[in-house]
């Protein structure tokens, strides 16, 4: 098996090449991939220097989705694995790639995070949407074969929050199966940014309503969904109202934000269920024909 591994990055060298390291360090013989968004932190440079980058792919576009896509476009092994910026690769990483592969076309694992006491991790997450059962994949650590990328015709380019929501949904819309190893495990250093705490809602209500409504359609299991995930988050929004931690009017724009959200997500959903009505689900796909790379430097 000939294995690509491609990371997406933004404004993220030194968490960048804390990833490139391990890759390095683990990972015997993978072709290696950086798709640099419009960064302004010198990532080109930084990238330009290493031996051990294959093909440093620049995008104009700020989308991980659109980023991964790029990487697929110039990755050449039969099987191609996501990593994020700032996440390790272990010891046991590639091997588990390997034999995950012999039981699905789908491998992912858990983020491994370092803390004072020691490491919390995460475990597997499958539930049960519209009758279909559907395995959660970690977006930060992922790998496909290029057989079944080609078929779902890679990342819907339309989301930029929740992304791996949507692919996870598609694979098991195609009756493909995704398979969770706790040995693929990638890890995030102690007191590494692991993002904000800042909740986007109308993003994330928009893309939720958008992934539902295009791989499942207008059916009352979707609506019920989305009524009890608004109910729970409004519940816990109002919680920490009255413990002082989130101020009134944050509760007020949040509920606002969803409500203008989830119809806007409907309706995008609902259009491109309509323009494409095959399983993959993906009228924004990898195939939609424009070119994403500015520039491209290959060493190979």
């Amino acid at each position: 098996m000939e294995l690509s591994v491609v990371v997406p990055t933004l404004n993220g060298r030194e968490q960048l090449a804390r990833t490139l390291d391990s890759v390095s360090e683990h990972v015997s013989g993978a072709e290696v991939i950086v798709v640099n968004g419009p960064s302004a932190d010198g990532t080109t440079g930084m990238v330009r220097d290493r031996e051990d980058v294959d093909v440093l792919v620049e995008i104009a576009d700020r989308s991980t989705n659109a980023a991964r896509n790029a990487g697929i476009d110039h990755a050449t092994g039969d099987a191609i694995a996501f990593v994020s910026q700032g996440l390790s690769v272990t010891d046991e990483w590639a091997t588990a790639i390997r034999a995950g592969l012999r039981e699905a076309p789908v491998v992912t694992g858990p983020t491994h995070q370092r803390v004072r006491a020691g490491k919390t991790t995460e475990s597997d997450e499958t539930r049960a949407v519209a009758g279909r059962s559907v395995t959660y994949v970690n977006p930060g650590n992922l790998v496909l074969t290029r057989k079944l990328l080609a078929d779902l015709d890679g990342f819907d380019e339309y989301l930029t929050v929740e992304d791996a929501r949507d692919f996870s949904h598609r694979v098991a819309g195609m009756d493909r199966t995704a398979a969770w190893r706790t040995d693929m495990a990638v890890e995030r250093a102690m007191g590494a940014d692991g993002g904000t705490n800042e909740v986007d809602w109308r993003r994330q209500y928009q893309s939720f309503a958008y992934r539902l409504a295009k791989n499942y359609g207008l059916r009352p299991a979707v609506i019920a969904r989305i009524a009890r995930r608004a109910l729970a988050d409004a519940g816990k929004t109002l919680r920490d109202v009255f413990a002082g931690e989130t101020p009134a009017t944050d509760w007020f724009g949040a509920g606002r934000s969803v409500l203008t959200a989830v119809p806007v997500g409907f309706k995008d959903g609902l259009t491109a269920r309509a323009r494409d009505r095959t399983d993959r689900r993906n009228p924004r796909g990898r195939s939609t024909g424009r070119d994403r790379a500015v520039a491209v430097y290959d060493s190979r």
